[in-house]
């Protein structure tokens, strides 16, 4: 382990303008599941389409029972050891900005502060029609009053506050409108088959190119929406690391690869740094 870790940390130690790629397997540590196993497949079925949420009243209570119960897994969520390290590495001047697909907001609370959310936040409610941004913790309480034998059932945690679970018959299912136009409630997160926003994609992209290298954490990058900023890297010529457990998109492009749990090689280099930074200035 600690020779994984010096190679990064030996990679990020020439480099002060480092860009981070994040995915799900930076928040597994934290009791979020991942979609994927480590040859890139689906672990189950496939999230909710854009398409069906919005077309369809039924997708629509399908959804919401199980982010009803799924829900608190998130908001009880902490950071780990991986979250509080890249947050450490942008304090020691290392990372200069990180992209995350996660949508749980833990880089956030571990104390990142140059955070670009690619899909969104979880916490977060849009109405489609008007607009309004609201809290998904009040949205939780309009839920469980309106659906309060779902609220009692069993179920298993899946990824991004889903969850696994017998539901009744979904006409039974009330959903609450946005409170102001009456309009459909959407997490504020982008689901497959819809695209991250233009001004979202603009940002990553000029962080890509204002960057000297990438450092990919946790995830395969298997979803076109982050990989395409490691392309940009690649045409630009900019050297590219890797602490992912299994094979990525992008591994013929990397200059080191580590593969390990990320919450073990990641603290790991930091101490590296710090102690090289130590013995500089003992020098």
């Amino acid at each position: 382990m600690m020779g994984a870790a010096r190679r990064i940390a030996e990679f990020l130690a020439e480099r002060d303008q480092v860009m981070v790629i994040t995915g799900a397997g930076c928040s597994t540590g934290s009791g979020i599941d991942d979609y994927r196993d480590r040859e890139g497949r689906w672990k189950r079925v496939q999230p909710i389409q854009h398409q069906d949420f919005m077309a369809s009243i039924d997708a629509r209570r399908r959804y919401w029972a199980r982010s009803m119960l799924g829900w608190p897994v998130i908001a009880a969520a902490k950071p780990n050891a991986a979250h509080r390290a890249l947050a450490d590495l942008e304090r020691l001047g290392r990372v200069q900005r990180l992209v995350t697909q996660n949508v749980d907001g833990l880089h956030q609370q571990a104390g990142s502060k140059v955070v670009i959310d690619l899909h969104g936040r979880l916490d977060r409610v849009r109405c489609m029609s008007c607009a309004r941004l609201s809290s998904r913790r009040l949205l939780q309480t309009r839920l469980i009053a309106l659906n309060p034998s779902i609220a009692e059932r069993q179920f298993r945690s899946a990824p991004d506050g889903d969850a696994d679970v017998e539901l009744p018959e979904l006409h039974a299912i009330h959903v609450p409108d946005c409170e102001r136009c009456g309009g459909v409630l959407k997490p504020d997160v982008v689901f497959y088959g819809d695209s991250v926003p233009k001004s979202v994609v603009a940002e990553a992209y000029s962080a890509t190119e204002a960057a000297d290298a990438l450092l990919i954490v946790g995830s395969s990058l298997m979803v076109f929406s982050s990989f395409r900023f490691c392309r940009r890297a690649h045409d630009l010529r900019r050297p590219m690391a890797a602490v992912n457990l299994g094979k990525t998109r992008a591994d013929e492009w990397f200059t080191a690869k580590v593969e390990a749990d990320c919450t073990e090689v990641l603290p790991a280099v930091v101490r590296h740094l710090e102690d090289s930074c130590q013995r500089q200035t003992v020098k």
